[in-house]
């Protein structure tokens, strides 16, 4: 044979390897559900974080020394899944650049990568892939009147524009007293922060300094509501005006009506609740303007917002519990706040409405909610529970403290699992295994129990036709 030839054979035998070992990893790669790719991408993203505050060392302010890998994993995984617990001071541990790098962090994970990487992908003129458009357009059945295609753009549109209207308003008001370049760092760090519901605050106190600033403390809760209501609902919202405009009509799903319902109903009734229960305490010797601004931006920051304008350590234990409850509920599906969400409290309470009523169906504003939609409502809220609860009992035997110290390290459970970040300054003093505990509700919180539960079904779902064991009843109550 000759020199020429065999060189062909060769050459031909390689690109035939390079061809085969690119459909296996093509393989492999169209073998990873949506579920997984959704989980992983948040995992990269923590793991990167993590990398970056435990190596560089420009991240850190004077003399501060770079954080150990469990505090590094801790406050990567707090900024990327947008919870606000830190275990050193913000303000002064970390240096402007450490400080961008966690914005960074806060601003992709508020978005999620996926959301992220398609909306690049369709700004450079591609389409994104099937399995892109199935995280991002995963409740098309809920709310079947969006364009999903574009969603994905607006969720950037959305999210640019609140947080550019944020940082005018902040950037007027903080200009004047802290000097051009810092106010100008603290509004932008702050809107980010504010309308991803991370918590994160380049001032020590965070907003205790502004308790008779009622603007800062407005502005500040419009972008944490807003953030909180989910890009579906702001998509509804926004498709309803421009047809109002158009003169022409458009139905709101019954999902972002929920979402605005509940909202409203938390956010009033905490408001009240908290007024009672602080006037005289933390609030006493403000103005009573000034202490029902507060009131509203405590029952505002519990919706995983994290910002804290009074010391919880203060607080009345009724003030506690409320947070905590607030707190486990969270904030809308599909947007920046964590929690259990406020349309899966709402639906078994519609149930038992409707059960009181003697309606065999579950009913609102004219629509019948799925009986398979409440079942899972029901059993997220059980599953929830049982982890948070599982996780307390873990941090208290690992602490090893009295137990007096019990509130403390069910508000940091509660705050962690929800992604809010009000502390009753606990969190710096926990042991590596306690802060290990929080990364993994941290975690789980931000990337949903549904999304977790779904990848674990998939994986070990097993087809079985049209089998069904034998049915038996159960007594209850």
């Amino acid at each position: 044979m000759s020199p020429v030839r065999r060189r062909r054979i060769y050459k031909w035998e390689l690109d035939s390897a390079a061809r085969t070992r690119k459909a296996s990893v093509r393989d492999a790669w169209e073998q990873i559900t949506p579920e997984w790719l959704f989980l992983g991408s948040f995992a990269a993203l923590i793991l990167i974080g993590a990398l970056g505050l435990r190596f560089v060392p420009f991240f850190y302010a004077g003399e501060n020394r770079p954080l150990g890998i469990v505090d590094a994993l801790f406050t990567a995984t707090s900024a990327v899944c947008v919870t606000g617990l830190i275990v050193v001071d913000t303000a002064t541990y970390f240096s402007i650049w450490g400080k961008l790098w966690l914005l960074l962090l806060i601003q992709v994970g508020g978005l999620g990568i996926i959301t992220f990487t398609t909306v690049l992908i369709a700004a450079m003129g591609g389409r994104p892939s099937l399995r892109q458009e199935a995280i991002t357009s995963g409740t098309r059945e809920a709310v079947p009147t969006i364009d999903y295609r574009g969603l994905t753009r607006h969720v950037i549109l959305f999210t640019l524009g609140f947080e550019l209207i944020g940082f005018l308003v902040l950037a007027a008001l903080w200009v004047p007293r802290f000097g051009p370049i810092r106010g100008v760092g603290h509004a932008a760090f702050h809107s980010v922060s504010a309308f991803c519901n991370a918590g994160f605050s380049t001032f020590s106190d965070s907003m205790v300094r502004f308790q008779t600033w009622p603007l800062t403390l407005v502005t500040i809760m419009g972008l944490i509501v807003v953030g909180g209501l989910g890009f579906l609902t702001l998509e509804e919202m926004y498709t309803f005006v421009k047809a109002r405009r158009a003169r022409r009509g458009f139905r709101m799903s019954l999902h972002s009506k929920i979402v605005l319902v509940m909202t409203a109903l938390l956010v009033l009734s905490g408001w009240l609740f908290f007024a009672l229960l602080e006037w005289g305490n933390t609030l006493s010797g403000m103005s009573t303007g000034a202490k029902l601004i507060n009131a509203l931006f405590m029952s505002v920051t519990p919706r995983t917002a994290g910002f804290n304008n009074i010391n919880y350590v203060q607080a009345t234990v009724g003030a506690n519990f409320l947070t905590i409850l607030l707190m486990f509920i969270g904030g809308a599906p599909g947007s920046t706040a964590g929690g259990l969400k406020v349309t899966t409290v709402a639906l078994p309470g519609l149930l038992a409405w409707s059960r009181i009523r003697g309606q065999g169906v579950t009913s609102f504003l004219k629509r019948t909610v799925p009986e398979e939609t409440i079942q899972r409502a029901v059993g997220l809220i059980v599953l929830g529970f049982a982890l948070v609860t599982g996780c307390i009992l873990l941090v208290v035997i690992s602490e090893g403290s009295s137990p007096d110290r019990f509130l403390d390290y069910m508000f940091e459970s509660v705050s962690a699992f929800d992604t809010v970040g009000l502390s009753r300054d606990t969190t710096p003093g926990l042991g590596a295994f306690g802060k290990l505990v929080m990364v993994v509700l941290m975690f789980l919180g931000r990337v949903g129990l549904p999304t977790v539960a779904s990848a674990l079904t998939v994986a070990a779902y097993r087809p079985l036709g049209e089998f069904r064991y034998a049915q038996e009843d159960v007594v209850i109550g």
